[in-house]
């Protein structure tokens, strides 16, 4: 089997490997923060972070 080949089919499993465990450490913070905020101070959240978003409607009829 040719060497390089087998170099780099291991260089892409690691690399899959560190990918998936930083979206599981990804999962499990943005659980916790939901947990620990609770989800209507995440709207106070999100709204105090960028306070020009949803603050107007204009209604034509």
């Amino acid at each position: 089997m040719d060497i390089a080949l087998m170099s780099m089919a291991g260089s892409v499993a690691a690399s899959m490997s560190v990918m998936k465990k930083a979206r599981d450490q990804v999962e499990g913070n943005t659980y916790f923060i939901n947990k620990m905020t609770g989800v209507s101070d995440i709207q106070a959240l999100q709204h105090a972070a960028q306070p020009h978003l949803r603050g107007n409607v204009d209604i034509k009829v």
